[in-house]
């Protein structure tokens, strides 16, 4: 019987929860399942899914933040009513639950780093559909933790790491929003994190923030790839958000304060920028 459940494994954290536990970091057995083998929406499946003495890491999620405007109640579905079911399956027979969930549940104003107590404001439906989910769990199951993180990205397939390396490769400049600063977060280190949660004795705060220490930019996130490839970072050109409109809005501020994190005797996530420069590393020469 597995000890872990990680759901949302096809996902980059998923993934990579289930690369490090393999790697030994774990006394425990982990198995992960895709959205394909698990559909979280379905109550019978996630009640057979989940066993007495588990501890399940949500990771599945709606995250097509843009196709959420149009698409909420699928949205809501993956989002807050899996979750909800999930936590339901989990208090029935005493399993524990580490749901993830994003900066998005709050509006982005802020100027300060984001307490887990601060209050919330989604300003689009991925992030209304993602505080939905963080009150269905804690409602149903007090004893779960939600863990907010930000800015997530692997180095490679589609994330906004990968898509610069691409870039860089294939155009002469390119043009990157400086009025979004949030705290680029390693997923590698992420799982990490998760992974010491997972094993971790008196952990009191339903809600935690984990995500590589410091802030930055996009803006400047895109010129640290550059630079970290081996290219000029001056070829990478700031504009406004303004300039760049998408369906959802982005919050302008989106760093989140690890304190809790710290003070639940946790180890924080590195620097973001030494994180970078070995997810640059791992992940290796960009394809075009």
């Amino acid at each position: 019987m597995a000890n872990i459940l990680v759901t949302g494994a096809g996902g980059q954290l998923g993934r990579q929860i289930l690369e490090r536990a393999g790697n030994g970091e774990l006394e425990h057995t982990t198995v992960g399942t895709t959205s394909a083998e698990l559909d979280i929406t379905d109550p019978a499946a996630v009640a057979a899914a989940v066993m007495p003495g588990m501890v399940v890491v949500n990771c599945a999620a709606y995250t097509a933040v843009d196709a959420a405007e149009t698409d909420e109640a699928r949205a809501m579905a993956v989002n807050a009513d899996g979750p909800r079911n999930l936590a339901e399956a989990c208090a029935r027979v005493g399993a524990r639950l580490i749901h993830i969930s994003t900066d998005y549940v709050f509006d982005g104003t802020s100027t300060t780093p984001y307490e887990p107590d601060a209050s919330t404001a989604p300003q689009g439906a991925y992030g209304r559909t993602k505080l939905a989910g963080e009150q269905a769990v804690l409602r149903v199951l007090p004893t779960a933790h939600v863990v907010r993180t930000a800015w997530v990205y692997t180095g490679s397939g589609s994330d906004f790491v990968s898509t610069m390396r691409r870039l860089e490769g294939e155009r002469d400049t390119v043009r990157v929003v400086d009025d979004q600063v949030g705290s680029p977060t390693y997923s590698w280190d992420l799982a990490g994190g998760v992974l010491e949660l997972v094993t971790a004795n008196q952990v009191h705060a339903p809600i935690l923030h984990a995500t590589n220490r410091g802030t930055a930019s996009w803006y400047e996130l895109a010129r640290e790839v550059f630079a970290g490839v081996g290219a000029d970072p001056d070829r990478v050109k700031r504009c406004s958000s303004s300039e760049y409109v998408r369906p959802a809005p982005r919050p302008a501020y989106s760093v989140l304060s690890a304190e809790a994190w710290a003070r639940a005797g946790l180890t924080p996530l590195r620097d973001w920028r030494d994180a970078l420069a070995d997810a640059l590393a791992v992940s290796g020469p960009a394809t075009t």
